[in-house]
Formats: structure tokens, C-alpha cells, sequence
């Protein structure tokens, strides 16, 4: 399963990838907004927003573009590795049935 990550600390970028391949997921982070990026996004299986720590602007181009693609979006205030876990571990829980 593949997973986009929009915002976040940029220091937590490689600690994201590592939490996201300890469950089985192929991880791409934007911190910042770089260049066209939300091209790069490609079409995941789960949008994670880190609301806390991305500008407007951001979490609207990446929620038009999940909408566009049928994509499921997660949103978090905080930016922490716990807080991804507790979202990848949600996430797995709604796709098993299980709540």
C-alpha cells in the first residue's frame, strides 16, 4: 500500500518513511511545498495530513487532488511518530473490518 504524507517536521521526513515501511507501506513526505508537488503525489491508497504543521494553501491542493482520485484522507494535528502509528494502525483496523 502506498502512503502520502503532507507536512510534518522536515528533521521526522526519514523517520516517517521508516515508521510507514515497519507496516508494509511505500511512503512519499512533502514538508514543504516544493516545485509542483502535488504531481509528484501520484494517486496513493491513503492521504495523512499533519494539519498542524502545513499551510492552508497545502492541505487544500492535496485534499482537491484527493478528491479527484478517490483517495482516503487522514488528517492529525500532531506531527509525531506516535500519532502516525496510531493513523496507520486505524487505517489497517478500517480496512480489516474491524473498528
Amino acid at each position: 500500500m502506498s502512503v502520502v504524507i503532507v507536512g510534518g517536521n522536515e528533521c521526522m521526513e526519514c523517520r516517517y518513511k521508516q515508521i510507514c515501511k515497519q507496516y508494509g507501506h511505500k511512503a512519499k513526505v512533502f514538508v514543504k511545498e516544493k516545485g509542483n508537488w502535488v504531481r509528484k503525489m501520484g494517486c496513493p491508497d491513503l492521504l495523512i495530513l499533519f494539519t498542524g504543521t502545513v499551510s492552508h494553501k497545502m492541505v487544500h491542493n492535496a485534499v482537491t487532488e484527493a478528491k479527484r482520485n478517490n483517495i482516503e484522507i487522514a488528517r492529525t494535528r500532531s506531527a509525531s511518530a506516535a500519532a502516525l502509528r496510531n493513523v496507520l494502525e486505524e487505517h489497517a483496523a478500517d480496512r480489516l473490518g474491524c473498528s
